[in-house]
């Protein structure tokens, strides 16, 4: 959990502002659920690994010394999506869509990219089983990618369908197929090898272990083998519509993305980029969540985009417009001497009015400093507004970066400014 600095901000708000563009210009609505959830609405929803990561809240007040917990933090935005829609489900669209770009906490281990605090930003859509759900989303997340300035990502597509077909073709027991899915969702992480050890300590038997990964670790196809049925034509399906949206070409099969919550019923959906250990967001269908809340069968597709990770590459990447890590104003009045005061601020009131970013040098001192102060935190114009100033009606603009001096008739200003406005 971290402190973000101003410069930090200015980046998250950055990605999160192209977010929520791309997000509502797809017909999202916007959606916010409080950080605590009962711990019953989230226990037994992600599987044995997600649940031991699951931030617990104690009881309070008389129940303290029982050491029982009632609540929890979020883990993900997903589950309190699927307690909403249970029970909001009469106050809602039939085909309800949302976005939702809000904090979750995992008691995780702390590595590149990732924290036990951090924001995802999800989109779901609820109350249809078309593919249309999924390629919409595919090219939400596709577009978005892009703007930020993506250019080598892939999103992998598989179906759990089709990953419960290769289990069994194996000879892996039902009661296994969930762990055995924990461990195929590290195989981009830890390698095949870690992968056949960590298969036979779930209870896997080795022959089984070994015919699942050969089958995995295989020629990747287009598309599934149509051999597959109905969750083969599916993913075929999905493929195909992307061809006519913005995801077209970077919709890939990959019989070997797993997505190890197990919530997932359908089509499962991750991004790769080269070169990274982690995926930037995934996703999937999970017609079956919702139900557990209202008893009502509720379908139900997603993706999340994992904020912090995004984060991390592009600053590694220098993928961030230079214009998001401009200073904080456009211009720095200056105090002159103890009588400019009023005056000073008179003019940074009119620079505000007028739409500009402006600061105000909190005590008079000598320019040389001031001139410096503006330079350290980027501020690009100084106005200096002394007494020689106001007896002649002008102000004078120092341009920070070529160090010209102007003078401007203070009638001039607003909307003058010496140039042009900066940030607008």
């Amino acid at each position: 959990m971290r402190d973000f600095l101003p410069a930090d901000v200015r980046r998250r708000r950055y990605v999160i502002g192209v977010v929520e563009t791309v997000y509502e210009q797809y017909g999202f609505e916007p959606l916010e659920t409080p950080a605590l959830e009962n711990i019953e609405t989230l226990t037994g929803k992600y599987g044995e690994e997600g649940g031991k990561l699951i931030f617990k809240v104690l009881r309070r007040g008389e129940h303290e010394a029982s050491g029982e917990a009632d609540l929890a933090l979020r883990y993900d935005l997903t589950v309190p999506l699927a307690r909403v829609v249970a029970e909001h489900r009469g106050k809602l669209p039939k085909f309800f869509k949302r976005y939702q770009i809000q904090p979750v906490w995992r008691a995780d281990r702390p590595a590149r990219g990732r924290f036990r605090e951090f924001f995802q930003c999800d989109v779901d859509a609820i109350g249809s089983r078309s593919p249309v759900v999924e390629v919409e989303i595919v090219s939400a997340v596709s577009e978005i990618l892009s703007i930020l300035g993506f250019n080598d990502y892939t999103i992998q597509l598989n179906h759990r369908e089709l990953l419960t077909h290769t289990l069994e073709s194996a000879g892996i027991d039902r009661a296994l197929h969930d762990t055995t899915l924990v461990a195929i969702d590290k195989l981009d992480k830890i390698g095949r090898e870690a992968v056949f050890d960590e298969m036979l300590a779930r209870g896997i038997r080795p022959e089984s272990a070994k015919a699942v990964l050969e089958n995995l670790a295989g020629d990747i196809p287009s598309f599934p083998d149509p051999s597959g049925g109905p969750a083969a034509e599916n993913v075929a399906g999905i493929i195909n519509l992307c061809e006519a949206t913005h995801a077209a070409g970077r919709v890939k099969f990959t019989p070997r993305l797993a997505r190890g919550l197990s919530y997932y019923t359908g089509a499962i959906m991750e991004v790769d980029v080269p070169d990274l250990a982690a995926s930037l967001g995934g996703g999937g269908r999970y017609d079956g969540l919702i139900g557990m809340f209202s008893g009502e069968n509720v379908p139900a597709c997603g993706f999340s985009l994992g904020l912090e990770r995004i984060l991390v590459v592009m600053a590694e990447r220098n993928m961030f417009p230079p214009d998001v890590d401009t200073a904080a104003a456009d211009m720095l009045v200056t105090l002159f001497d103890s009588e400019s005061v009023s005056h000073s601020l008179q003019l940074a009131a009119d620079l505000r009015h007028a739409g500009y970013r402006v600061d105000v040098y909190p005590e008079p001192d000598k320019l040389g400093k001031q001139f410096k102060y503006a330079a350290g935190v980027g501020i690009p114009r100084v106005a200096v507004l002394g007494s020689d100033e106001r007896t002649r009606g002008v102000v004078t603009i120092k341009d920070m970066k070529s160090g010209e001096q102007t003078q401007v008739p203070r009638e001039a200003l607003p909307p003058g400014a010496g140039s042009e406005k900066t940030n607008k």
